[in-house]
């Protein structure tokens, strides 16, 4: 794995789309305008702040935008209550953080809302602007965290389903189709691909008329074609081209761009020195890889090669 760890390193930086981090969602919700002007002036800088003039329109912005980061509400509004507005976002979007802001003591509302978790905070009205920003770059942070370990958990398990498979392919050495579509299906699930595909190697050349497995189901063999396929199979190490449209090496191949493909990874694999296969992952968009990915297709690739020589 080493070796394949420095040449991605090598054409890491033509490669990988280094994007900017982006500004968290946040939704405001106030009844009263000037008051929804000032919460969206407050935190316009920081953040990506969606706005709102009620419950029912906040829960339709909700179902437009998706998931925010952090939701802050005004406790009395018409026909739906702060609080209940924030109780109906509890299901879909369990991670958001909420805060109410209330200008009336309505104990009973807030301490049930808190004590079931809906409500992370309130703030009393007028409120101090510093101090509802640090409120919400704290609610921001906890979320971030949240969120990332529970990416980290996901991943885990994805990742030790993949092993899992592996492994257990490898001990039953089953029929060379049903080791393929296991194979492929497992990889695909764990990294997200739009496509993923597994073709037989013989004599450092693509088999055309079996061995091919897809995601997607029998596919158009263009690998044979492929500058990077070749590459891989040349010199027995994995090829990558994240950022397809700014690769030089593949200008003018246009089974990229009739497939839809614009990142893909090709991985030789290889028992004793023989190419035995190449698995193919390809995203529909610029991509990046993690450390933790590249020593889990390591891994997953020595398990694969072992799988396929034992019913081959």
């Amino acid at each position: 794995m080493d070796n394949q760890v420095s040449e991605l390193d090598k054409i890491r930086h033509p490669l990988i789309t280094i994007e900017k981090p982006k500004k968290q969602k946040i939704l405001v919700v106030d009844d009263e305008q000037d008051n929804l002007d000032l919460l969206y002036r407050t935190f316009r800088r920081d953040f990506d702040v969606l706005k709102a003039d009620s419950g029912m329109s906040a829960l339709q912005v909700l179902a437009t935008q998706g998931e925010v980061a952090v939701i802050i509400s005004d406790q009395r509004m018409p026909q739906m209550k702060g609080t209940e507005f924030l109780r109906q976002t509890v299901p879909q979007f369990p991670d958001t953080v909420r805060i109410i802001l209330t200008g009336f003591t309505d104990i009973g509302d807030l301490v049930e809302a808190i004590n079931t978790g809906q409500v992370y905070k309130y703030m009393t009205k007028p409120w101090n602007p510093e101090e509802l920003k640090a409120v919400v770059q704290q609610a921001a942070q906890s979320y971030d965290l949240l969120k990332q370990r529970t990416e980290e958990l996901q991943r885990a398990h994805a990742q030790m389903a993949l092993l899992s498979v592996l492994v257990q392919v490898t001990q039953e050495s089953t029929r060379l189709e049903t080791t393929l579509n296991s194979i492929v299906r497992a990889f695909a699930e764990n990294f997200a691909v739009d496509g993923c595909v597994v073709q037989l190697v013989e004599s450092s050349t693509l088999i055309a008329n079996r061995g091919t497995y897809s995601t997607t189901g029998q596919v158009e063999n263009w690998l044979a074609q492929d500058p990077l396929t070749n590459e891989a199979i040349a010199s027995k190490q994995m090829q990558v081209s994240l950022n397809v449209p700014d690769d030089k090496r593949l200008t003018g191949v246009t089974h990229y761009s009739a497939n839809g493909i614009q990142a893909h990874l090709i991985i030789p694999i290889t028992y004793r020195q023989e190419v035995l296969a190449v698995l193919s992952l390809q995203w529909q968009k610029p991509h990046t890889l993690r450390e933790d990915e590249l020593k889990l297709l390591d891994l997953s690739t020595q398990l694969m090669a072992i799988a396929l020589r034992a019913v081959l």
